[in-house]
């Protein structure tokens, strides 16, 4: 496994594989104090609620030049896309894989993935706290918000799970089980990369979230966040007629009732961010993973011990 922020990026090949980058720009993008400063001091609301815009635009020329553009910039593979041409930028953000691209580990003692991702900080959530990153860690009950109880969660561990904006953005059920409740908490739109993690305390607190409940099978009790950030203009859920976004302001209460199985598609984000997975102690890590790791939808993540 590779991390993919040192994936090669592509330059408009037609095959829709990666080609290696200059030098130089990898130098550039890699200096923390000018990334830091591009992707976080600017106007990120008003930059995200423009991108929304932007990337609903139907244009399929308008959609190829931007995609070419956005190519020179990031590792954007579609080679595994289902289609490859886009009626809108959206379109390419939200898009769907070829059948058999992801296929999800199917013992049921295994908590997969929910969505291809890297691996971001790990650990137990002790005294209501845990990390965003070494030395910055912030508590359980802001960031799941003043009306959802988090104390289930102790002694439990949690995992960040990092998307980054040219990975395959819809996420899916990480085991049998049913939804019960959406918490969905308007916020700012700090990047989630890890250059901001490192510099801007209870960063996920702050940024646009949702709160998903769910319980297993096996009867525990386990919340996946999803984590909103710049230029990320919405949150879908497919077992609500609702569109998650900035325009939603306050704490906004959605009991539901909706089964899954494992691997079903539950939504996505329109561009790159972040979910945070909690479970209840008795889960232990699945092999391998680790911090810096990057991992598909459907691969194990957590065992029930």
């Amino acid at each position: 496994m590779t991390n993919q922020d040192s994936s090669p990026a592509l330059d408009g090949g037609t095959d829709g594989r990666a080609l290696p980058r200059p030098g130089w720009f990898k130098r550039l993008v890699a200096q923390e104090d000018l990334n830091f400063l591009l992707t976080n001091r600017v106007p990120r609301i008003a930059l995200t609620k423009l991108m929304g815009r932007f990337s609903r635009i139907e244009s399929p020329l308008l959609t190829k030049l931007t995609i070419a553009v956005w190519r020179w910039f990031i590792p954007l593979d579609l080679s595994e896309a289902q289609h490859t041409r886009f009626r809108s930028l959206k379109d390419c953000f939200t898009r769907e894989l070829k059948p058999g691209s992801r296929v999800f580990d199917g013992r049921p003692d295994i908590f997969a993935s929910p969505s291809d991702a890297i691996i971001g900080a790990t650990g137990i959530v002790e005294q209501g706290q845990v990390y965003q990153a070494k030395g910055f860690p912030y508590a359980t009950d802001e960031l799941f918000g003043p009306t959802q109880d988090a104390s289930v969660f102790e002694g439990g561990r949690f995992i960040t799970l990092r998307l980054t904006s040219a990975m395959y953005h819809r996420f899916h059920a990480p085991a049998d089980g049913t939804v019960e409740h959406v918490t969905y908490l308007s916020g700012d739109t700090w990047n989630v990369n890890p250059v901001a993690l490192k510099r801007v305390e209870r960063l996920f607190c702050r940024n646009e979230r949702a709160v998903v409940r769910i319980t297993l099978a096996s009867g525990h009790a386990i919340a996946l966040v999803p984590v909103a950030a710049i230029l990320v203009a919405s949150i879908r859920l497919h077992f609500l007629d609702v569109l998650l976004h900035l325009g939603r302001k306050g704490a906004n209460e959605m009991p539901c009732n909706a089964p899954y199985v494992k691997g079903q598609e539950m939504g996505w984000f329109e561009h790159g961010s972040t979910i945070i997975v909690f479970v209840p102690p008795g889960f232990e890590l699945a092999e391998g993973i680790a911090s810096g790791v990057q991992i598909r939808a459907g691969q194990a993540l957590l065992k029930l011990s």
